[in-house]
């Protein structure tokens, strides 16, 4: 998704779209990888010198509050940003560090979740962790190769 197909979501936030807050956006928008914040800065440097670190977290803050990006955090990691506000999941990758966007079945699993009478469920936040493709691929590459030196 980019911002050019969707002027609606930044017209309905409610956010008043700085040059800067608009180049942060773009910068997620454009490589929907998860970056963290000193990521983000780096990008938006190449296209607005000028930009600071401070900026860019302002600017991250606003997106988030109103509802256009969502932080995502692993761990003790830095937050990382995501601009899908689909329903889906993240995968992270064990071994590499990459999140991946996952579609999966929310009604499914929300109908499998049981709470206590009081409790009322917002939002449901699904987490798969694992080998992404790259890394599953090296990973049994490695393997074979390990293998055929120790043979005979």
């Amino acid at each position: 998704m980019n911002e050019a197909r969707n002027p609606d979501r930044l017209s309905s936030s409610g956010l008043r779209f700085t040059p800067q807050r608009r180049h942060v956006y773009h910068i997620l928008l454009q490589s929907r990888d998860h970056p963290a914040a000193n990521e983000v800065f780096m990008r938006a440097k190449k296209g607005m010198p000028e930009i600071s670190m401070a900026t860019v977290y302002n600017c991250l803050e606003a997106l988030v509050r109103r509802g256009l990006v969502r932080q995502v955090n692993v761990d003790r990691t830095a937050t990382r940003y995501c601009p899908n506000l689909e329903q889906h999941c993240h995968f992270y990758c064990e071994t590499c560090g990459g999140i991946f966007d996952v579609d999966y079945d929310a009604a499914g699993i929300q109908s499998r979740v049981t709470l206590p009478e009081e409790f009322s469920m917002s939002q449901l936040e699904v987490a798969v962790r694992g080998l992404c493709a790259g890394c599953a691929a090296r990973k049994s590459g490695r393997g074979r190769k390990r293998a055929e030196a120790s043979a005979p």
